[in-house]
Formats: structure tokens, sequence, C-alpha cells
């Protein structure tokens, strides 16, 4: 029997995910330069596309389907191709109020995080790759990279299954799966393509913040339907979750904007947007697992630390243009280690230092975090080896100086040879009109008024007109 308030929330949390990467696309659009945004923003988009249809097609399959013998350690089987052997299928209700939706749902659901997880990768190596390398490169790494983990995690392969000192790994909403997995993925990109040209020597500012604090906005929006959504109830874990995901995030802010206040003396807007996004990231896999006192203090702690882990990439010389290193890989490992020690039993897990438990939780943490890191940084750099050798992953030198929107889509965010085209005419139009030596616009001699208060000469109704003309505007 179908539970229609269960169904209801995880259509609306499919939803809401999928709301995450468009969000993700002007987040990064907006921090990316001005010449290149709309190729950002569509590395985002395609793999909306590209990912949808490889999910349906064999994803799901791989992740959540039973694999042949050992391999189910490793990777799903092939039981669920083309999803159609789930078309009017329920999930068991619970006693607890949990299960009783379509299967389908779940799967429309769990597509929306696969979608993201790789439009998180594209950041690091923004302004230097070649589209049709993306375009290759991002139904590869799904397919050997992300289903595979996302099995472990989630779909009773080896993490799932691992236990120290009868401790399991807790991974609610994917820091392991999605944000530690994304952000070796990106780590090891930057190192196949090299830094960007003036990388460290010259200025790579945002070219539109409010696309950054509009793009952080729908990812904190559609947040509340990954962590929240992920209890697959509409119930008291989602409720927690929910308020965790709010308070870690409003915790990570603030302590992002202290940091700024103390290294800068000022606090910035894409330290807000970049400390939100922080936050939300940490609480992912614990969303369910801490209290919300708890969860300030995983977003305090992940923002403070992710504000200085930004610039790491200058000491150690990687080129992670957008910061999903130092946000997602950093962010994610922070919030599945703290729960060796934050987690509470009280909201129905396992307890973690702090609460009194032991370490094995810490343990068994550690070991899921490393796996994933060492599995994503090698195989995504064995995939970009591969696909540079038969392609070129990277874009020649003078392309990445033109821009990549007008040399790999033959299109501009903003108009610039029109905004030229005019600077052009109003230059034109100041030497066709020069300036007398006064440095101001000689002033034209009104003879004497007549008795009448009224300017005789013909010359007083032109000004008088322009003057009119001109009023409006002021």
């Amino acid at each position: 029997m179908t539970d229609s308030g269960n169904t209801a929330w995880l259509l609306i949390s499919a939803a809401l995910v999928m709301l995450m990467t468009p969000g993700l696309a002007f987040f990064y659009g907006g921090m990316s330069r001005a010449k290149s945004v709309l190729n950002m923003m569509l590395m985002s988009f395609v793999s909306i596309a590209v990912v949808s249809v490889l999910w349906v097609v064999i994803g799901h399959s791989l992740t959540y389907s039973d694999g042949p013998g050992a391999l189910d350690m490793f990777v799903g089987g092939l039981d669920h191709v083309g999803l159609t052997n789930l078309i009017g299928e329920v999930e068991p209700a619970a006693e607890d109020g949990s299960g009783g939706y379509p299967l389908l749902v779940d799967a429309g659901f769990q597509m929306m995080f696969a979608v993201i997880t790789v439009a998180l990768i594209s950041g690091a190596i923004a302004d230097r790759a070649k589209f049709g390398a993306w375009l290759l490169f991002t139904p590869v790494w799904a397919l050997l990279v992300y289903f595979p983990v996302a099995h472990w995690v989630w779909g009773e392969g080896w993490i799932e299954e691992l236990e120290i000192g009868g401790y399991a790994v807790i991974d609610f909403a994917g820091g392991t799966a999605v944000h530690i997995n994304a952000g070796a993925a990106a780590l090891a990109l930057t190192f196949v393509l090299g830094r960007r040209k003036g990388f460290g020597s010259e200025s790579m500012r945002p070219h539109n913040l409010p696309f950054v604090l509009l793009g952080a906005a729908l990812l904190w929006f559609g947040w509340f339907g990954f962590n929240a959504g992920s209890a697959y109830a509409a119930d008291g874990t989602a409720a927690l979750a929910l308020v965790n995901t709010q308070v870690a995030t409003a915790a990570a802010i603030c302590a992002w904007m202290l940091v700024e206040r103390f290294r800068y003396g000022k606090v910035s807007a894409l330290g807000f947007a970049s400390g939100a996004v922080a936050g939300l990231v940490a609480i992912t896999p614990a969303a369910a697992n801490v209290t919300p006192l708890g969860a300030i203090a995983v977003g305090a702690l992940s923002g403070a630390v992710c504000a200085y882990a930004i610039s790491w990439k200058f000491k150690f010389r990687y080129d992670d243009a957008l910061d999903v290193v130092g946000i997602h890989m950093v962010g994610g490992v922070i919030g599945s280690l703290v729960l060796g020690l934050l987690a509470a039993g009280v909201t129905g897990g396992s307890d973690g230092l702090l609460y009194g438990g032991g370490v094995g939780l810490l343990a068994v943490q550690t070991v899921a975090v490393v796996g994933v890191m060492l599995y994503s940084f090698a195989a995504t750099w064995v995939i970009a080896k591969v696909i540079d050798l038969i392609m070129g992953f990277r874009i020649p030198e003078e392309v990445e100086t033109n821009g990549l929107d007008h040399e790999l889509h033959a299109e501009s965010a903003y108009a610039f040879d029109e905004l030229d085209e005019l600077e052009a005419e109003a230059e034109a139009a100041a030497v066709s009109s020069p300036t007398p030596p006064g440095g101001e616009e000689a002033e034209a001699v009104s003879p004497p008024t007549p008795p009448g208060g009224e300017t005789a000469s013909p010359k007083a109704g032109v000004q008088s007109s322009a003057s009119r003309s001109r009023a409006p505007g002021h």
C-alpha cells in the first residue's frame, strides 16, 4: 500500500535536489570570469542531461541492485537496467512509518544526487577544459566512479557492511559518496589539466557576485530536500535533518565571516556564500545523527576550516579554480569524521566519543573517508589521462586567453561587441565636438531680457527646448 505522505515528500525532495544543479551553475558561473561564464554554467547543465539518461539506462542498477557474487561488495548488477521492472513496485511500509513509496520515486530522487555529484567536479577546472572532453568525462566518471562508490555506501557494498568494534559507517545523505568523491576527483583533474594561465599572478576575481549569492540561495533551498529527503519519510528524522541543515549552515557562515574579518579586516559576499556551502556540505553526512547544538558545532568548525582551506591551493600550487577541493572535499571530511565525536545516540544511531561511545565509530568513519578519497582520486586521474591522450583535455592557450564562451560556443553572456561599438561611437562623437581649453562647454551668451520678461533671441528658445528635453532625466 502506498503512503501518500512519504511519497509526496520524496517527490518534493527530488524536485528540490534537481534545483540544486541549476543553483550550482549560477554559483559557479558567477565565480568564473565573464568571458567563460556560459561554458562554466553549461558544464553543470549538461550533467543534468547526460547523467539523467545514464542513470535510467544502467546507473540505478549498478548502484542499487545486487552484484554478481563477491563483486556485490564493489558494484551492483544489471537487474534494474532501464527501470522497467520498478514500474508499479512499492517499498513495503514499516511499523515506524517509513516506506510505502513507489520505487520509481526513489530512483528519481537518487538520480538527482548522481547529477549534482558530477556537476560539482567542474568548478575545479574552470576556464581551461575542452567542452567535448567534459562531455566524454561525464558518463565515464559516473560509470566507473560515482555508481560504484554510491553502491559501496548505500547499496550494501563494502562501506555499508563495514563494522569496527560494533560500529557501522554513518553517511546520512552523501558526505563520502557525493562530496568527498567529487572533491577528490576535482583534485585529480587539477593535476591532469594543470594551472590556468596567470594563476597566482593575475586577478581572477568572480565577475558576478549577485549570481554567486543567487546560486548559494538555490543550493541552500534545495539542500533541505537533499538532507531531509534522505529520511525517506515525512517524520521526526526528516524534521531533525531539516533543522540541523539550517543551523549548521548559519553557523558556518558566521565562522567564515569571523575568519575573513580576522584575516582581511572585511566581510565579503563571496565569503558569505562560500561559508553557506561549507556548512551544507559538512552537515550532509551527519544531518540526522547529531543534535541541533551538535549541528551548530559541525557548521562552525567547517566554516572556519574551509575558510583557510581554500587558500591551500596557492601554497601547494594546484589550481582548484572555484574551491571544490577546499569546500567539498575538506567539508565532507570534517562532517564525516566529526561524527566520531558528536554523533548522538538520542537520534537513534550510535554515540560518538563525546557522548560516551567508543573509538570504533571514529575508526570506521576514517576508513570510509580514506577509501573513497583514494579510489576517486586514482580512478579520476586515470580517466582524465586517457581522455587527454585520446583527444586532449585542455584547451589551447589562445582559446583560454580569448574566452571559452566565444571560442567554444560562439556565444557570449554579455554583449561585449555591442558595448564596444557604443563606446566607439561615443568616442567619435566626443572627437567631432572638441572641448574648449577651459575644459567645459562654452556657454552661450544670452542677450538681455526685454521688459516683457522673455528672451527675444531665437537661440534662447532653442536652449529652453533643450533644457526641457533634458528635464525628465533629472
